[in-house]
């Protein structure tokens, strides 16, 4: 089984285009185990068949490594996830990307807890779990990601004071969200929705890209 799943995870890697040395897919293997592991306890996540897991959380998240490179052009800088649950996209970038720095965001103490706990088992030195609101959160972010976490407007609202001069919004969704994007305050501009594909998932991805309108 484990064979299987990491030939899966290879096969999925090669169809995002993704070039990962071994120590990272063990990486994201083990923390896909941990995943498992937590939620027998603490209900981290709805999907719990390890397939599903694959597809649903690790392809869908690595989904957004690439388009997340070009955006940074591999510079170093901090990511803030929103609303990060079991860490995702948060500790995939974070395996992924060691050049950027990730901070994971959750209102559940037993959540941020988790990715603690995943940061010092996967050795991940970039990565850090925080329990608040990220209403209260101090310091500026370059990138602020969010997943299935709020409507676009509430994402912005709540997020806006954590993130840097020059920095963007990075929210994941299924459909393009053409009534969110119509609801948004003029003071923020979306700049690229960029569609993607998802290996082996049937159903529809993309990446709605904000900045601060100039001005």
């Amino acid at each position: 089984m484990t064979a299987d799943r990491e030939a899966a995870l290879r096969n999925g890697l090669s169809t995002l285009g993704l070039a990962l040395a071994d120590e990272q897919v063990a990486q994201l293997l083990a923390y896909l185990d941990l995943i498992g592991k937590w939620t027998q306890v603490y209900n981290l996540t709805a999907v719990r068949d390890p397939a599903e897991m694959l597809t649903h959380h690790l392809l869908d998240s690595l989904a957004v490594v690439a388009p997340l490179r070009r955006q940074t052009q591999g510079r170093p800088v901090q990511l803030l996830d929103v609303g990060s649950g079991a860490g995702l996209p948060g500790v995939v970038i974070a395996i992924c990307c060691p050049e950027v720095r990730v901070d994971c965001v959750d209102t559940v103490a037993k959540k941020a807890a988790f990715i603690q706990q995943a940061a010092a088992n996967l050795k991940l030195p970039n990565l850090r779990g925080v329990h608040g609101r990220v209403e209260k959160l101090e310091g500026s972010y370059d990138v602020i990601a969010s997943r299935a976490f709020a409507s676009l407007p509430d994402f912005v609202a709540w997020s806006g004071g954590a993130l840097a001069t020059g920095g963007v919004w990075l929210a994941m969704k299924g459909k393009r969200p053409d009534e969110e994007i119509a609801a948004l305050p003029v003071q923020v501009e979306v700049f690229h929705v960029e569609q993607l594909e998802v290996p082996g998932l049937g159903a529809q991805r993309c990446i709605v890209w904000m900045k601060r309108a100039a001005g």
